[in-house]
């Protein structure tokens, strides 16, 4: 028998979590074969070819790869742990910030050395070419075992965090997020995903809110580079939660109570 005409379920009465939760609908309507994980372009409905130039540029490697090349700065495709403090400052994080996020070589090192000896690294350099094994429970699905890019997940992703549709997340939708994707007994993976999103607010946010567009290039990592070339250039990183938010948070709730 062929396909029929009836319409997809996505929601029971008996499970109102899949009302509460509801998936993107009609994508192939703009993408071609949503459920399909990209290789090498994060696409989504709006950027169906993913970042213009940077997909071409980088077509051999993967989204996940493509996502920490940024950090590979000497470009021997291994990730020392000072890379990773330097990619962070150059991102604009302060120094203490830089350092903590030293942990992720800590933690991501030897789940991407095992593609090559089982012998823990010494040196906690994180493998490129093996980052895929880094991957964690309690995510978004977003990125899959392989490190493609599924176009579905993103979107369905934005319909069950994003209530009113404005393309843009706040610090409560990620902590919505968080709780959506979490999974029994994932301690670790809670964790990582509570660090992982909110560095992401901290280095997106414009007034409060992240936007679709500045996520979908979080996950191919070509916005890196533009923050790293506006901050060279002189003209500055116009978004994130800097010390000057910090101090304006502050005097207008003092206003606000007076």
């Amino acid at each position: 028998m062929g396909p029929t005409n009836s319409p997809v379920v996505t929601a029971v009465p008996n499970a109102d979590i899949t009302r509460m939760r509801p998936q993107a609908t009609r994508l192939s309507d703009k993408l071609q074969d949503p459920g399909i994980g990209r290789a090498n372009i994060a696409a989504t409905a709006e950027a169906p070819n993913g970042t213009p130039g940077w997909a071409e540029k980088h077509k051999d490697y993967t989204v996940v790869q493509q996502h920490i090349l940024f950090f590979d700065t000497d470009g021997d495709e291994i990730i020392w742990p000072l890379d990773t403090y330097r990619g962070f400052r150059n991102l604009g994080f302060n120094v203490p910030f830089s350092l903590i996020t030293i942990i992720i070589n800590l933690v991501f090192s030897f789940p991407t050395r095992i593609a090559h000896t089982w012998l823990p690294d010494p040196f906690f350099r994180i493998y490129i070419d093996s980052i895929h094994r880094s991957k964690h429970g309690s995510d978004t699905g977003v990125i899959d075992r392989e490190g493609r890019f599924v176009p579905q997940a993103f979107e369905d992703m934005f319909a069950t965090i994003d209530r009113d549709g404005d393309g843009k997340l706040s610090l409560q939708d990620f902590w919505d997020l968080i709780g959506r994707n979490k999974v029994a007994a994932d301690f670790f993976g809670w964790t990582a995903q509570v660090f992982e999103w909110g560095t992401v607010w901290l280095l997106f946010q414009q007034d409060g809110l992240v936007s679709k567009e500045d996520l979908r290039r979080c996950y191919d990592g070509s916005i890196f580079y533009e923050i790293r070339e506006r901050r060279e250039a002189g003209l500055g990183w116009d978004k994130g939660y800097g010390l000057r938010d910090l101090f304006r948070d502050m005097f207008t709730t003092k206003a606000k109570t007076q």
